[in-house]
């Protein structure tokens, strides 16, 4: 019964909200798992007569499977959708999950860098080595741009306009957006197209991406991940490291150093302001450290 409800879902949110495959695989198996309880409890009710306590229970049974709250927000949030589709396509009348309340959950602050630290982190890049001239130029643009690990592995040779301090990012959902490069991060660049690109073997179809292997095909993101975590070990950096940092540190110090937020979240390609303002409680988190390092009246 569910099955064919599932089907239109499925080309609701590819035709109607242009999602990728993976978001909505994933929407779909957050239906599955309400459709598996009701299974598990032999509750045969169609979407149209699910209520509000049925999803009470089904929030119970997902919390006693030992999911995390995150997970069980995040599956919320599937079900929701669902009745969404379910109120436009008229198969419902009403949304059970209106009045659900999901589990509250902490944002977790992600690490964040100092300057001094990633300046760190590069200078254990052996720059004798042709990945080095790479690896620098990966790092100094991902802090210089504050990209995502699959923008910088994505980037593109017909995207750079240096010459006048751009780079056009291809970002989630395909949507592109023109983000300032520092002098640095152009510097390094140049000297790996000019060094040692032009001497890699070219694998077609990789003609225009920017940052290779040594084989001449992109980089995975996998691959920025070891190349980050490497040097940062060899940093005797103790925090928890990721490519993300590099991003997460980037927006953190343009807030601390007084960058609209506007901005940042133009720069960074967020969606939703709400996204970026995560980089105000950093901030404050920044403010509050400071006081009881420097002020008398915090010190004691």
């Amino acid at each position: 019964m569910w099955e064919a409800y599932k089907k239109g879902y499925k080309a609701w949110l590819q035709l109607e909200k242009s999602l990728s495959d993976n978001s909505v695989e994933a929407y779909l198996r957050d239906v599955d798992k309400l459709t598996s309880f009701l299974l598990t409890t032999n509750n045969t009710k169609a979407p149209s007569d699910v209520d509000l306590k049925d999803l009470q229970a089904f929030l119970k049974w997902i919390g006693a499977l030992g999911m995390t709250a995150t997970s069980q927000a995040r599956i919320i949030s599937g079900i929701r959708g669902f009745y969404k589709y379910c109120l436009i396509e008229q198969i419902t009348t009403k949304d059970p999950s209106l009045l659900l309340e999901a589990p509250k959950t902490r944002r977790a602050l992600p690490d964040v860098l100092t300057f001094e630290e990633i300046e760190k982190i590069i200078a254990q890049i052996d720059l004798s080595k042709p990945d080095g001239g790479r690896n620098k130029a990966i790092l100094e643009t991902m802090y210089s741009c504050g990209l995502r690990v699959s923008e910088v592995v994505n980037l593109k040779i017909s995207c750079l306009y240096l010459d006048v301090g751009f780079i056009r990012v291809i970002g989630k959902g395909d949507k592109e957006r023109l983000v300032p490069i520092g002098t640095d991060a152009v510097k390094h660049i140049k000297i790996y197209r000019e060094n040692i690109r032009v001497h890699q073997p070219l694998q077609p179809g990789f003609e225009d991406i920017l940052f290779l292997n040594k084989h001449g095909k992109g980089l995975s993101r996998i691959m920025i991940f070891y190349i980050i975590k490497d040097l940062a070990s060899k940093a005797r950096i103790t925090k928890n490291i990721s490519p993300h940092t590099f991003r997460h540190s980037f927006a953190t110090h343009l807030v601390e150093g007084g960058a609209d937020l506007r901005a940042v979240q133009e720069m960074l390609g967020h969606e939703s302001i709400t996204t970026t303002e995560i980089y105000t409680h950093l901030d404050r988190d920044f403010l509050r450290s400071t006081l009881q390092q420097y002020h008398p009246a915090f010190r004691k």
